[in-house]
Order: structure tokens, then C-alpha cells, then sequence
């Protein structure tokens, strides 16, 4: 027996139109699953936004806490830094101080019996000047400290040894002899004579009592040893003192005695 369709034909539906219903549901339900993606990815990208602002927060809140700790400690960091700088100040002048004390006291050790000193100068610097210290060229040459020295031997040979003598103060680089000679003499009596006028001066450098005595006039050299800061100026003795007293200051020292 064969089918028969009672539906009127336009009220038929086809098959094509039964296919484009179900189409447009699958893309409707994509639709609404991409959306629900859409919210989930638009929820979870708000939650790390949460995130990362709270974070900050914190961080700002830590930065705070961190600033007004090391503000509190800032004085005691401020004291070190002064204490440093001290320390470095007082290594330093240490450092450039010339030892005088030292060398006037091996110098005392190493000059013979037989030789006299009638002046003496000490100056840390060849730009320093003593208005009462020798006056000898030598010093020029030698920028860093050094000891002039003007006294009297009995002969060439005893110069010679006291120049000896003074290579072996420890700091000692080089010993320079301006001049070492016997007075000029007339008759024979000349060497009395002038050490009889000079006598009557209450400072002298004449020593050469006789004609046999030389006198010298020597530059001690400490060239390794740094030149003090500040010791660019003569010494300055109070008046009171001057008398009765060396000059010591800024490192210089000058002594004078008569023969």
C-alpha cells in the first residue's frame, strides 16, 4: 500500500527549511557560549587587576614603612660619616706630620765630639724662610724637609766625617755641602782678630777661632718624606719668647747659639 500525505502542499514544510532552523540554533548557542567565555575571561582579568592593585598597596605601603625607618636612622648615618671624614682628617696630618723630635734627637747622637754646631735651622718646605736661620743656596733644591747647619771642625777630615755621620739618620735621602773652608788669614793673626770683633755681637756665626778651624755649611735632605700641608709660611714666635726660646711652628724649627 502506498503513503499518502494529506497536508495541503502549502502548508507542507520542506526539508531545507527544517535544516536552516537547526543551523541558526548551533550559532546561537555559539554565540552564547563565546559570551560566557567573554565573562569569564573579562572576570578573571578583573580579579588579576584586583590583584596586582593590591599588591601595590602593599609594595607602597612597605616603601613607606622602609622610608620612615631609614629617616630615623639617618642621624646615626650621619654621625658615621662624620666620624670617617675625622678619622681621615687625623690619618692625614699624621701621615704629612714631620717628625722633627726624632731627628734633632739622632742628630744629637751622630755629630763627633770634635764638632761644633753655631746654627741651625729645620723647615719643612724650600718655600719656608727664617728671618734668623742660615742662609744657605743648597736649600733651594730640595723641596720636601730638610736641616741646615752651620758650625765649625778642626779639619777637612773631621767635615767629612760628620757628613758621614749624618747619612745615617734613618729618613736621611742626601747630605749637601755648600761650603767647608779655613778662614782667610793675614799674618797669622787674623782668625784672633775677627773672633775678638765678633765676640762682641751677642749672636755670631763665626766659630773659626783659630786658623786651623774649618767651617762648613750643610743641607740635610729628607726628599722621600711628603711635604706637610699648610707648612708654606715662616714659622711665627710670640714676641715674649723670641728672646729666650726657638722658633718652632708649622713643622720648622731654628736654633741659634754664639760661638
Amino acid at each position: 500500500m502506498r503513503p499518502v500525505n494529506l497536508i495541503p502542499p502549502d502548508e507542507r514544510g520542506s526539508d531545507r527549511s527544517a535544516m536552516r532552523t537547526g543551523a541558526f540554533s548551533y550559532v546561537l548557542i555559539a554565540a552564547l557560549a563565546l559570551g560566557l567565555l567573554g565573562i569569564i575571561a573579562l572576570a578573571f582579568t578583573s580579579k588579576q587587576v584586583s590583584d596586582r592593585q593590591s599588591e601595590v598597596t602593599e609594595l607602597q605601603a612597605q616603601e613607606q614603612q622602609a622610608t620612615a625607618k631609614a629617616n630615623s636612622l639617618q642621624a646615626f648615618a650621619n654621625f658615621r660619616a662624620v666620624q670617617e671624614q675625622r678619622s681621615s682628617t687625623v690619618t692625614s696630618l699624621a701621615q704629612s706630620r714631620f717628625d722633627w723630635q726624632r731627628v734633632i734627637n739622632e742628630l744629637a747622637r751622630v755629630v763627633p765630639s770634635n764638632v761644633w754646631l753655631v746654627q741651625m735651622a729645620g723647615t719643612a718646605s724650600s718655600t719656608v724662610t727664617l728671618s734668623d736661620g742660615p742662609d744657605i743656596s743648597l736649600r733651594d733644591s730640595v723641596q720636601g724637609p730638610a736641616l741646615e747647619l752651620v758650625g765649625c771642625a778642626p779639619s777637612q777630615d773631621a767635615v767629612a766625617g760628620l757628613v758621614s755621620s749624618l747619612e745615617e739618620i734613618d729618613g736621611v735621602t742626601r747630605v749637601g755641602v755648600q761650603q767647608s773652608q779655613k778662614p782667610e788669614t793675614s799674618g797669622g793673626t787674623s782668625g784672633e782678630a775677627s773672633a775678638t770683633s765678633a765676640s762682641a755681637e751677642e749672636t755670631t756665626t763665626e766659630c773659626r777661632t783659630r786658623n786651623f778651624i774649618t767651617q762648613f755649611q750643610i743641607v740635610v735632605a729628607f726628599d722621600s718624606v711628603p711635604t706637610p700641608a699648610g707648612a708654606t709660611s715662616a714659622p711665627s714666635v710670640p714676641s715674649s719668647l723670641a728672646a729666650t726660646a726657638p722658633a718652632l711652628a708649622s713643622g720648622s724649627t731654628a736654633t741659634s747659639t754664639g760661638g
